[in-house]
């Protein structure tokens, strides 16, 4: 089956209300061309589960987001993303905090289609006072420990982005990590893929392909549709842009201004304005990539 849609086209399937998933990890590997995308509609009042970064930024800045599930949300080489701080301290979305331990148990009860699972994390913490749906169970053996329920994530639709992707909706990650793409994908009822580049065959090791067709259901082709966040090792992440990104963030004028120049159009819009921006200073987008797409 072939399972190529057009970025408009995905865009189209995502309701208010959802919750949606974002796989990456911070500002590596996230499908920013899918979330740009959802920008574009008048989607809202969405719950997302992501190990967040600037997809959470800019969902947050536009009023997208009613309630945030995350262990973390930050820029990386920036420790704490610009708009989730606002929203925070402004209230203006609702903050489930798990630990990564959790969160990855979390998402493997979905996947494998149970109510919670085990785990020692978080046990002595505050995060469980914090996040009342975090509830603890006795282990029905002879040791009879103690231990928190991390329950099922469970997720409408999930957004994940990889290098590579065949039609049918395989997906292969070249990175050093495949963060936890996979376990979206198989804890979401439909899964959209933005890839780099369509392959008819992979080649490479088969832990590279970790996402599976039976779990996928549409294919995007966005090249470049990681920036400015890193899609190693294709290309890294566009530092400078991330620092305009930031410095725009801290001013409401200078945020209209950034919305209107990279957001307002679609996504061959956006990447021929990060275009001009990078002639203009001098520098290239994602500086030090190999461009395989082209």
């Amino acid at each position: 089956m072939d399972k190529r849609l057009s970025v408009q086209e995905f865009a189209g399937r995502v309701a208010s209300g959802m919750t949606v998933g974002i796989g990456g990890w911070g500002s590596r590997r996230k499908p920013m061309a899918l979330v740009r995308a959802l920008l574009l509609t008048g989607v809202t009042d969405l719950t997302v589960v992501s190990c967040g970064g600037p997809d959470v930024g800019l969902l947050a800045a536009a009023g997208r987001i009613r309630k945030l599930v995350a262990p973390f949300v930050t820029l990386d080489s920036v420790p704490l993303e610009p708009h989730f701080r606002t929203a925070r301290e402004t209230g203006t979305l609702a903050f489930e905090e798990w630990d990564e331990s959790m969160f990855l148990w979390g998402l493997t009860a979905a996947a494998h289609r149970l109510p919670f699972m085990p785990v020692r994390g978080g046990l002595g913490s505050d995060i469980p006072r914090h996040n009342p749906r975090l509830r603890t169970v006795v282990s029905p053996y002879e040791d009879g420990e103690e231990l928190l329920a991390a329950p099922a994530l469970r997720m409408d639709v999930a957004l994940v982005h990889v290098h590579r992707a065949d039609v049918r909706g395989n997906g292969q990650s070249l990175g050093p990590d495949p963060y936890f793409d996979d376990l979206f994908t198989e804890a979401a009822t439909e899964t959209y893929l933005s890839c780099e580049q369509f392959v008819d065959r992979f080649a490479g090791p088969p832990q590279t392909l970790l996402v599976q067709r039976q779990n996928v259901t549409g294919v995007v082709h966005a090249p470049h549709g990681a920036h400015f966040t890193s899609c190693a090792p294709d290309y890294g992440r566009d530092e400078a842009f991330q620092r305009a990104y930031v410095r725009a963030a801290r001013d409401p004028a200078a945020w209209r201004e950034f919305t209107a120049r990279f957001l307002a159009g679609g996504e061959d819009a956006y990447q021929r304005a990060v275009a001009e921006l990078a002639d203009a200073d001098g520098t290239v987008p994602g500086a030090g990539h190999k461009d395989v797409t082209r």
